[in-house]
């Protein structure tokens, strides 16, 4: 572990640290909760998962200084990020908006390519980044000249490619939107899990030299012989703890379908 606690990163953003731990978590997930200084309104982002002593510390952070709820949006459909969002909109009563129709609640709406969000003094803009997933959402907040990357960027690591819903063309044109946006007017990445990555064209530039890399290789895979996913988890992965391989395998078949090869 990173030993990232979550905590204040700016006066508008501050992370609620879900006790949720894992490889595939890192640290656990990073529930943002967003605020303009002078408002008395905030924004959570991806709730976490049903636990209720996290939604109690996400619900007393957002309504800090007698503020309330305006607004809950999740990133995408995984369980970590969504799971208590049902609960927390309960506890909040306050809209959550997603791009599934199945994680929106209490009249929340979807989130539309470009969007404008408006949440008393607080700006946000909706970025459309499928590859993680198809549903994948990435929220620019240009005062902070930062984005909010769900899993698409992680703050150490490198994230997967859900096969079959995640698409390795989508994920690839995602990172090269989000690396056509920096140093301006982005600088800063605030992730889903992990620490908060101030140099944000280098960690962007980091996962397209990464992606690349792993396609380099799992071309030699297959031209070595390899067909399936695990055929080539086990000779790409060699030097990756055994206990991420599925998940690796989403990434490799991923991979293969990108090259036109049967995984």
């Amino acid at each position: 572990m990173s030993g990232w606690t979550g905590g204040a990163v700016s006066e508008r953003a501050h992370c609620v640290l879900a006790p949720n731990p894992s490889p595939m978590t890192l640290d656990g997930t990073n529930t943002w909760v967003l605020a303009d200084p002078g408002g008395r309104q905030s924004v959570v982002i991806d709730p976490g998962p049903l636990d209720e002593g996290h939604l109690a510390a996400v619900l007393a952070r957002a309504t800090e200084g007698d503020r309330s709820v305006g607004l809950v949006i999740v990133t995408h459909r995984h369980p970590d990020h969504t799971e208590g969002a049902a609960r927390f909109a309960e506890l909040a009563q306050a809209p959550v908006r997603a791009v599934e129709p199945e994680f929106r609640e209490r009249g929340g709406g979807g989130l539309v390519e470009g969007e404008r969000i408006a949440v008393d003094g607080l700006d946000l803009q909706v970025l459309a980044t499928p590859g993680h997933t198809s549903d994948s959402v990435t929220l620019l907040l240009p005062a902070d000249r930062a984005i909010l990357t769900g899993d698409t960027v992680l703050g150490r690591g490198t994230t997967v490619v859900a096969h079959p819903d995640g698409k390795l063309a989508d994920y690839l044109a995602s990172l090269e939107r989000l690396h056509a946006m920096t140093p301006e007017p982005v600088s800063v990445v605030y992730p889903g899990h992990g620490a908060v990555l101030p140099h944000a064209g280098e960690a962007i530039a980091f996962y397209l030299k990464h992606r690349q890399e792993r396609l380099d290789q799992v071309r030699a895979a297959v031209a070595a012989g390899d067909r399936t996913s695990r055929q080539v988890v086990e000779r790409v992965y060699a030097d990756v703890d055994p206990v991420l391989w599925p998940y690796a395998e989403w990434s490799v078949a991923a991979q293969l379908e990108y090259l036109g090869v049967g995984a």
